[in-house]
């Protein structure tokens, strides 16, 4: 899924997410050759009344509102969380929110169809129904697994997989015991939520992680907690939130993965169920968001990947500039390459406990 509206500049200067990301992934995918004809789909707008199955119509009305007016009122601000230096007023707001969500909902659509969907826009999982939290002003996740209900699915699996926890999704649907949510996500990190004792009701599990969480981690959960819930749940339909933020070098967070840790958890879960959705989320570092983004899409779809990247590719990749990322700190392989090196290391006992912990 993609839109032009996602090439547009966004959420102003200084900001962490006025890095190019889904811009720079539909123009690395072209640079590869990697979009042809029947792959491809654009995404429209939500309604307004699509988003009120989610979102309370005053707080929609109050962006439409202050987009037009291009100001927010200061109790506009307090209410709905907008206007903030974290979540920002821009041009362009409610077109670009409200695009993440139709993108998401036309995932949903064409998963239902048994093809696997890949919005890299989508992932805005903070979104609450009524004001905004952590850059997410919508909560297109959500939308993705409405529309998989609507369509008849009994049961729908949720894997976040971002560096933060999918707290806005999981609690949209903790009375809920079609959707089973379940998130790996850097303990002690914004937004301080899902520890691995909060198991929504019954329908969560969250599995905090340690600093330097490497891709032998984060496999071993995959196969020793995620893939056995999985079995337990028996999914009909599955929707993955696959921030970039959780790789090494994004300022963000504190953990290690390569993208070639989380292209095999995405693979793994994908093949388990035929139905998938499969969205962006967080990463503020605009080198590791838009090769692991542009990889995942080349896993997902079957690619042959370069040993090196087109010198037209390098050259987009070299133009990058981001606030967060010291010159001296950005790496040699973030320009030239798609993939990274792997990150393996040993399984520490706190994930081990972790795993069983939440089989329970």
């Amino acid at each position: 899924m993609g839109s032009e509206v996602f090439r547009r500049e966004a959420f102003g200067a200084h900001h962490p997410l006025s890095i190019p990301r889904q811009s720079g992934v539909l123009e690395l995918c072209a640079l590869l050759g990697w979009f042809e004809k029947g792959n491809t789909r654009s995404c429209e707008r939500a309604t307004v009344a699509e988003l009120a199955r989610f979102h309370d119509p005053a707080y929609i009305q109050a962006l439409i509102s202050a987009e037009a007016a291009g100001r927010v009122s200061a109790e506009d601000r307090d209410r709905y969380r907008i206007g903030t230096m974290e979540n920002p007023l821009f041009p362009g707001l409610f077109e670009r929110a409200a695009t993440a969500v139709g993108g998401s909902i036309l995932a949903a659509q064409l998963a239902l169809e048994g093809v696997p969907a890949f919005h890299p826009a989508g992932g805005t999982h903070h979104g609450r129904a009524d004001r905004a939290s952590g850059f997410c002003y919508f909560n297109d996740p959500v939308f993705a697994i409405l529309t998989l209900l609507d369509g008849g699915m009994r049961r729908v699996l949720y894997v976040d997989l971002d560096a933060h926890h999918g707290d806005g999704v999981q609690d949209a649907f903790e009375a809920d015991n079609r959707v089973f949510t379940l998130s790996i996500h850097e303990a002690n990190r914004w937004p301080h939520t899902g520890p691995l004792d909060d198991f929504g009701g019954g329908q969560a599990r969250n599995l905090p992680v340690p600093r330097g969480f490497n891709d032998s981690e984060l496999a071993y959960l995959v196969e020793a907690a995620v893939l056995p819930l999985l079995e337990r749940f028996e999914p009909e339909a599955l929707v993955i939130t696959c921030g970039a933020d959780g790789l090494a070098g994004d300022p963000l967070s504190r953990l290690e993965l390569s993208n070639l840790g989380l292209w095999d958890a995405v693979e793994t879960l994908v093949s388990r169920c035929k139905r998938a959705v499969v969205l962006g989320g967080g990463g503020y570092n605009p080198w590791t968001v838009v090769r692991c983004w542009t990889g995942l899409w080349g896993r997902l779809s079957g690619r042959d990947f370069p040993a090196d990247l087109p010198l037209e590719a390098q050259r987009m990749l070299g133009g990058y500039e981001c606030d967060l990322v010291d010159e001296e700190d950005i790496e040699t392989n973030w320009l030239r390459t798609l993939a990274d090196s792997p990150n393996t290391g040993p399984v520490r006992a706190e994930v081990e406990q972790a795993a069983r912990f939440v089989l329970q």
